[in-house]
Order: C-alpha cells, then sequence, then structure tokens
C-alpha cells in the first residue's frame, strides 16, 4: 500500500467516533478473516503434494530408507546412540 494512501486512511479514521472506529475495525477483520480462510484452487492438502511427490521416488531409493525410523528417530536425526530393539 502506497505511503500516501495510508495516511489519507489514517486521516479519515481519526476522524471518526470511537465507536465508528470500532465498528470500522471489525468490518476489516471480517474482510481479512475472509481473505484469509479462502483457500485459492491451487492450494492443495499436503497429503496429494506428498504423495505426487512419493510418486517421483524409485523403489530402490524408498528400500533404502530405514524400517525403524520411528522407534529410532533420534538416532537418525540427531546422532543419538540406536537404540536396542
Amino acid at each position: 500500500m502506497s505511503s500516501n494512501l495510508e495516511q489519507e486512511i489514517g486521516r479519515k479514521v481519526r476522524t471518526l467516533s470511537e465507536a465508528e472506529q470500532q465498528r470500522l475495525l471489525n468490518i476489516i477483520d471480517g474482510l481479512l478473516g475472509d481473505a484469509q480462510t479462502a483457500r485459492p484452487s491451487t492450494v492443495r492438502p499436503i497429503w496429494e503434494i506428498f504423495e505426487q511427490l512419493s510418486q517421483q521416488v524409485s523403489l530402490e531409493e524408498w528400500s533404502k530408507l530405514p524400517s525403524d525410523g520411528a522407534e529410532q528417530h533420534d538416532h537418525y536425526l540427531y546422532g543419538a546412540s540406536a537404540r536396542d530393539q
């Protein structure tokens, strides 16, 4: 937003009563809420993105992943000693 536009909006808002300013704030919050909750059609759920990306990995590469990753996550992520199974 341009600095001039921000200044003009601020000048006009300051001329409103406190009740009118609160009403305006509620309107702005509603507009922002609508904008934040609307999902553009290009946004996909994370599981769809994961599925698409996982299809690009060969079976050979998948087989290299550890099968005990959940149990030994500290070992694989942080280098901690592997726990006995």
